[in-house]
């Protein structure tokens, strides 16, 4: 059973001083943040696209940022956004990237030569479970059901994701039919770029089911539109209740996508000082808990070198489990 542990620490916000920020003073002194820009590996409608526009979001209504911008730059499963803040370190300063779990497990299996150890690391911000996820009108009803149509026609029943073969959405479908019982090399798997896309594939019926970040879904099925069949969580999701863990269907694995963010390397100490305060900051405000509970995050607070410590550790569980399963 996969299972990632879950931790939150308080971030003490160190003074700020002397660093070119503007703005209106906190109530302890500390100075709000101009601006922030946020660069997204992905597609419009993915997940790390919802992760940095909800933070910015939360961020400036907080009165923490005075602005927020957001660029896109997909490819090389994410590995384009990745070699284009290293190569352009100098002239980032202003940036944050946001990536998960994928920095990982695209490293592990060389998709780009980059891991988090070129980056500046941030913070560590927040969790998502995965979901198996159907169309509205599919005669598929629970993870049973998408069971039985698999063991009836492996290929088939192809199951879409958001990211590379080999990639986490990948990885969690092989894990939750080796959890099952079955074949998890044997799952059909269609990589789209990015969740927006694989979701449109879904609504299409290109695909009979998608592996997808639970946040990426629960405003969809919320109006109806899918199902969501099983999620990865321990407990039922009080965004949408309705939907049944994998445990409950006796499927027994759990996983959460953690999602942090990373600033190009070189960063000025003091520079990254102010983005870790901000973002401590950001979970005591009303305006965070109504973005998080609304797409269904967990609070995931790592920061500085703990957040370090956090991935070297996922980085090993990943490995080991993509070993088991044949990917590596």
């Amino acid at each position: 059973m996969l299972k990632f542990k879950l931790g939150r620490r308080a971030l003490l916000v160190a003074a700020v001083a002397a660093l070119g920020v503007t703005g209106p003073a906190f109530a302890d002194g500390h100075k709000m943040l101009d601006s922030i820009h946020f660069l997204i590996p992905g597609g419009a409608g993915g997940g790390w696209d919802g992760t940095a526009r909800g933070t910015g979001e939360a961020l400036t209504k907080a009165g923490l940022v005075a602005n927020a911008s957001y660029e896109n730059m997909s490819g090389g499963g994410g590995g384009k956004a990745i070699g284009y803040l290293i190569e352009n370190a100098d002239s980032n300063h202003g940036t944050l990237m946001v990536n998960s779990t994928p920095i990982v497990i695209r490293s592990l299996t060389g998709v780009f030569p980059h891991n988090f150890r070129d980056l500046t690391l941030v913070a560590g911000t927040i969790g998502d479970y995965a979901a198996m996820v159907v169309g509205k009108d599919s005669p598929i009803n629970s993870m049973a059901d998408l069971l039985a149509a698999y063991e009836k026609d492996a290929s088939g029943t192809a199951i879409g994701g958001g990211s590379v073969p080999g990639g986490m959405d990948h990885l969690v479908a092989a894990m939750v039919m080796e959890a099952a019982g079955k074949d998890a090399l044997g799952v059909k798997y269609i990589p789209y770029d990015a969740g927006g896309k694989a979701m449109a594939a879904l609504l299409a019926g290109e695909i009979a089911a998608l592996s997808t970040g639970f946040s990426e879904a629960v405003d969809l099925a919320k109006a109806g539109e899918v199902k969501i069949i099983g999620v990865t969580s321990d407990e039922r999701v009080p965004a949408a209740a309705d939907a049944q863990t994998m445990k409950e269907q006796g499927i027994d694995t759990s996983f959460v996508n953690w999602r942090g963010f990373f600033a190009p390397p070189g960063l000025p100490a003091d520079k990254l000082e102010v983005y870790q305060a901000v973002i401590g900051k950001m979970y005591d405000t009303p305006e965070w808990e109504e973005v998080r509970a609304q797409n269904g995050w967990v609070n995931i607070h790592n920061s500085g070198d703990d957040f370090k410590t956090f991935l070297e550790g996922q980085e090993k569980v990943i490995g080991d489990l993509m070993k088991k399963l044949g990917f590596l």
